[in-house]
Parts: structure tokens; sequence; C-alpha cells
């Protein structure tokens, strides 16, 4: 079972920075995607950035120019710097990986637990 711990969260003012950080354990060769979501209260779940097969980024507009979607391959660790931070990116943020089952021929999603971004004005 692929495993996803995130570390990064926290509480920040608007405008300062902050850097989460997602490493996956167990069979990683096996991953085809990785990315960040976040839920806010009362919200669903969007898609805040994510690599794609080629190995590019895609990044949610209300994101885009402010956040960064790095990786360390060699630590199996995917980062999203978060920079020029607004209340309204405070939610709940999760680590996304998912991996193709040639059995059942689809992808299976695996999620970190969440770690909490608060930005207060």
């Amino acid at each position: 079972q692929v495993q996803l711990v995130e570390s990064g969260g926290g509480l920040v003012q608007a405008g300062g920075s902050l850097r989460l950080s997602c490493t996956a354990s167990g069979p990683i060769a096996s991953i085809n995607s990785m990315g960040w979501y976040h839920q806010a209260p009362g919200k669903q779940r969007e898609l805040v950035a994510e690599f794609t097969t080629d190995g590019s980024a895609n990044y949610a507009n209300s994101v885009k120019g402010r956040f960064t979607l790095s990786r360390d391959n060699t630590m199996n660790t995917m980062y999203l710097q978060m920079n020029s931070l607004k209340p309204e990116d405070t939610a709940v943020y999760y680590c996304h990986a998912d991996r193709w089952h040639p059995i059942s021929l689809s992808l299976q999603d695996f999620w970190g637990q969440g770690t909490q971004v608060t930005v207060s004005s």
C-alpha cells in the first residue's frame, strides 16, 4: 500500500509563505501521478496543483503564480511552495497520488491525512 505523509502546515499572516511536504512510501515505483488538493469548510475538495504524466505541473487558476510544485525523486518527496498567501487559501491540504492497477484497469487513489493551512489577515 502506498503511504503518504504530509507536513508543513501552520498559521501564517497574509503575504507569508509555507512549504508543504509529502513523502511517499510503499510500492512507489507504481505511482502514476502526484498532486495537492485542498478543502475548506463547507466546500468540495479541489485540485491545487499536480504533476502530469509528462512531468509538467498544472495549477489551479487561483494559485497560479503564487504556488510552485516541485519534487525530489531521490527522497520520494513532493513539495508545494506557497507564497503570497491569502486568507482564501485557508483550508486543509491533502497530498494525493494514484497508480495504475492492471487487474482492474483503473487508477487507485491514495490520500495523505491532511495538513491545516490557516492564513490570517
